[in-house]
């Protein structure tokens, strides 16, 4: 089978949609940054601040953007060390998901900073860009 039937194979086998929504998009900001870009995505662009969880770490923000949100995380990166921006994406069977990751040859990342209520976990795309992946609410 040559390479070009395999990739449309894959392709097709993958075809349905696994996330159904976007859930929030993760920025991050060194230090001594947090305070101005706190200042642009509330003041400039008006966003809503919403309060976060207990569990999460509590420099940043999180705002509000219709049914998805914005978090700004506090990031001192060093060198070519992976970043934790991120995209989430909702899905509605969480472990269906995970096990279509893993039969793509796909490393799923535990949580590492359990949120109480809220089931997820992380992977990388092939560029390296961190994916959270999350129960939607039942």
């Amino acid at each position: 089978m040559s390479e070009g039937a395999r990739s449309a194979r894959h392709r097709e086998r993958f075809r349905t949609n696994m996330a159904t929504q976007l859930h929030h998009v993760n920025v991050t900001v060194p230090p001594e940054l947090e305070a101005a870009t706190k200042e642009f995505y509330g003041s400039v662009l008006g966003l809503q601040q919403v309060p976060k969880p207990a569990a999460s770490r509590q420099s940043g923000a999180w705002y509000q953007i219709g049914a998805a949100q914005l978090h700004l995380s506090v990031d001192d990166e060093v060198g070519d060390s992976l970043s934790s921006r991120h995209v989430c994406f909702t899905v509605d069977d969480l472990a269906a998901t995970e096990k279509r990751f893993r039969e793509a040859g796909v490393e799923i990342v535990p949580d590492a900073r359990p949120v109480p209520r809220s089931r997820r976990f992380y992977v990388r795309d092939p560029g390296g860009n961190q994916l959270e992946i999350v129960q939607a609410s039942v």
